[in-house]
């Protein structure tokens, strides 16, 4: 638990929440009602086992802040407890609530634990992708989805490791109960609907490939672009994510529209695979006045990578 002031509201509560949800109780020592609050909000802290923070906010000492966050809610009484989630308030409740009913507000925000052990072994199976020891990540990636089916980044994680070594099969069982998902047209999961893509190409390439024949096929017609496309696809499978789009960006040059925009699609969806999520994007709320309050946090953005920013401008170019 951690008291709230002005000088210690962006990193203790906006920059702290973007790591792990954040509850800020709103209290006044006068207010009979938060004092029967906060003993149960510090037990539930400590039975939730760090699966949330408690901060505590004293609104006789910090009226700023107090005043803005009861503001926003249209709360005008205390207690008045905000979580915040990703940098922003995203829900509050008002009273001192029986401990039964926090619990129910606490965990429609705050991760389960299988959750939070999940996470924790995608992190670690990261880290051992990136030292390139590939079999013990891809069983960490495992027990993630085994213990939490829900986490996404473990199933992307997982089914484009498998997709590097090769193993087609696997990768598509795990893929399978998303599948619907990344094909849905109206709301599609962009990461999965790139992950669909490379296993199409990956099935494709499976079935055989004359990459030869290909080549010649497409020295004799350059707008032969079904054999381009066949081309793009075998070196996609393969992980040869700028040639297979240098190949896709000779289509787009010449017919846009080719194939229902088959080429455009699938060079989005390789710029989709090649990108690195930003570790936690949030939106900003608009510039504030000097020496006013800022609720939401900063923005996170991924790095920028110059190889993507450049294949996004030949495609920019190519479209336009």
């Amino acid at each position: 638990m951690i008291d709230i002031t002005l000088q210690n509201f962006e990193a203790e509560l906006i920059q702290a929440s973007m790591q792990q949800p954040v509850l800020l109780d709103i209290w006044a020592p006068w207010c009979g009602p938060c004092k029967s609050l906060g003993p149960v909000l510090e037990k539930l802290e400590v039975a939730y086992a760090g699966r949330f923070h408690l901060a505590k906010l004293n609104s006789d000492e910090q009226p700023q802040i107090a005043t803005q966050l009861s503001q926003a809610f249209g709360v005008r009484s205390i207690p008045f407890c905000v979580m915040f989630v990703g940098g922003q308030p995203v829900d509050g409740f008002v009273g001192a609530l029986p401990e039964a009913q926090i619990r129910e507000f606490l965990d429609r925000h705050v991760p389960g634990a299988e959750a939070l052990e999940a996470e924790e072994e995608v992190a670690e199976a990261e880290a051992l992708l990136a030292e390139g020891n590939t079999g013990a990540a891809l069983d960490k990636l495992y027990t993630a989805l085994q213990t939490d089916p829900n986490n996404e980044t473990a199933r992307f994680d997982l089914v484009r490791a498998l997709l590097e070594q090769g193993q087609l099969s696997a990768a598509i069982e795990v893929f399978a109960p998303v599948a619907a998902q990344a094909a849905d047209t109206l709301t599609p999961h962009a990461r999965f609907a790139a992950l669909g893509v490379w296993l199409s190409a990956a099935q494709r390439l499976s079935q055989g490939l004359d990459e030869n024949a290909l080549r010649s096929a497409i020295a004799t017609n350059r707008r032969d672009f079904e054999a381009r496309f066949a081309l793009a696809q075998g070196q996609l499978a393969r992980g040869e994510f700028t040639a297979a789009m240098d190949e896709l960006l000779e289509i787009i040059m010449r017919d846009k529209a080719w194939n229902q925009e088959l080429a455009r699609k699938t060079y989005v969806a390789i710029l989709e695979l090649m990108s690195k999520p930003a570790a936690a994007a949030h939106n900003t709320a608009s510039a504030a006045p000097s020496g006013s309050l800022q609720l939401a946090g900063h923005a996170h953005i991924a790095p920028a990578d110059p190889l993507l920013d450049q294949y996004r401008r030949k495609l920019s170019m190519a479209l336009f």
